[in-house]
């Protein structure tokens, strides 16, 4: 099997999806990849997408359109100032053209080039596209792709688009995998970790990158508790993290993230506070996710803010907890991730929401116990715990959109990853009668069972309540 690096799972992304928006975004500089790729990107003059399943059904809401715009005009979602995607998306509209290459502007129809297909799934998985290119010979190219969540996008024959396969020295495709490998080599979990992670880069490279995510989570929050007003999409939700931080601070304002987060760490540390911080955390990530913000993906956006969260919570938190620790907690969540990646799905529209925010809780749960010096039992028995309590979860987006209840669930998923290393801290794995393995397993088959309108369809559970959404 294909090993995965850690930062396949934990990376920067753009809001609000990483498998509505990222997934179709990439697919769509792909698309234009092939094109160049068969020498043929200079003879197109048309281009139609069509979007399936799940990618139809939640699309607008999840800003697929825009994205499929954005990847199609060679825009990058990890250097776009996010501020002008509304300019960008306004002026391709208006001139009704887009460019597909510096000096190459094709002509583009809103309603006639972004087809939503909303009765029909392409057969290989919910979240499919199909991108199809007219050139000026009459010759007609098409490319099908599927975005299977996390901002990863295969073909239909499964295989990852760009191949670059990679198995490490020590293989760690379960939990059973990390543990016997650890044993085996007398390492507890983050130093097996920055072994297999040589396979990409070197230990330092990988230290190094760990502390670039952390700085980029530091300063999405920071973004985030400094932005009020109303989120986009015609929900009319407002962004809570603005006032909540607000009222802790009495109003303060900082030149600096830094200084934010020296003032929180002084503060009040009693529980509420604590507890009130760590939802100030989370919200403020999945709020700027909500309004096509920069966020890191783990494992995907809608649960883009329980691993800033239980991070950020730490590191304000817990004595002694610095730059060692956030590499440790980054690359042991990341870790976790990938074993759901191989053996489940990080998916909601494969498994509901149990497959966004019930995973990057377990991720949590497990960084968290291995940052805090937790044995290699308890650091897989805390990730189990914090999935074992989000099994069947449903994916019931109102409208579409990424902040009904997504928004608040990250904040429970931290909340329940705290808890799920607390309690494995301070108990006795041996006697646990559970694994991570087991509760990985119980999870697909939960996933499997789960009807298809809990799956990000938003076509049950909360998504059925009538609510009047002004404009999407």
């Amino acid at each position: 099997m294909e090993s995965l690096s850690v930062f396949d799972i934990i990376k920067v992304g753009i809001g609000p999806s990483s498998s509505h928006t990222m997934g179709p975004w990439r697919a769509a500089n792909l698309f234009l990849s092939f094109l160049k790729d068969q020498g043929q990107l200079a003879n197109v003059v048309e281009i139609k997408t069509s979007l399936y399943g799940s990618l139809a059904k939640t699309g607008k809401g999840h800003g697929t359109d825009i994205a499929v715009m954005m990847g199609l005009s060679n825009e990058n979602y990890n250097t776009i100032d996010t501020d002008t995607i509304n300019d960008k998306v306004k002026t391709i509209k208006e001139s009704g053209q887009i460019f597909i290459a510096d000096n190459q502007a094709i002509s583009f129809n809103y309603e006639k080039h972004i087809l939503f297909k909303l009765s029909k799934s392409l057969d290989y998985h919910p979240n499919g596209m199909e991108f199809v290119a007219f050139l000026n010979d009459g010759t007609i190219l098409s490319n099908q792709y599927f975005s299977i969540g996390g901002g990863f996008v295969v073909t239909r024959d499964g295989e990852p688009v760009i191949k670059k396969r990679i198995t490490t020295k020590y293989p760690c495709h379960n939990a059973k995998a990390i543990l016997d490998n650890c044993n085996k080599l007398n390492l507890n979990i983050s130093e097996l970790i920055l072994l297999n992670e040589t396979a990409w880069r070197t230990e330092d490279e990988t230290k190094k990158h760990a502390l670039y995510i952390w700085d980029e989570i530091k300063n999405c929050i920071y973004r985030g508790v400094y932005k009020s007003g109303i989120l986009p999409g015609g929900l009319n939700v407002r962004r809570r993290a603005y006032d909540m931080n607000k009222h802790l601070l009495h109003g303060q304002k900082f030149n600096h993230v830094d200084e934010w987060i020296k003032t929180v760490k002084q503060g009040p540390n009693d529980f509420s506070t604590v507890n009130k911080w760590v939802n100030i955390f989370a919200l403020a990530v999945n709020e700027e996710n909500a309004s096509f913000g920069r966020i890191i993906t783990a494992p995907t956006n809608g649960a883009s803010g329980v691993i800033p969260a239980v991070l950020m919570y730490a590191y304000c938190f817990v004595p002694y907890f610095g730059e060692e620790e956030i590499v440790k907690f980054l690359i042991t969540a990341g870790e976790i991730g990938t074993l759901y990646k191989k053996e489940a799905t990080i998916s909601a529209a494969m498994g509901g929401c149990q497959a966004e925010i019930g995973v990057s809780s377990s991720m949590a749960a497990a960084g968290l116990t291995e940052a805090l010096g937790g044995l290699k039992e308890q650091v897989l028995q805390a990730a189990e715990i914090a999935m074992e309590h989000h099994l069947g979860m449903t994916c019931d987006p109102i409208g579409g959109l990424v902040q009904i209840p997504c928004i608040e669930r990250n904040c429970m998923g931290a909340v329940k990853a705290i808890t799920a290393s607390n309690i494995a801290l301070e108990s006795d794995s041996s006697a646990a009668r559970l694994n991570l393995d087991n509760v990985i397993n119980t999870m697909w088959e939960t996933a499997l069972d789960m009807n298809t309108k809990y799956k990000e369809t938003s076509e049950g559970g909360l998504a059925n309540i009538p609510v009047n959404i002004s404009e999407c």
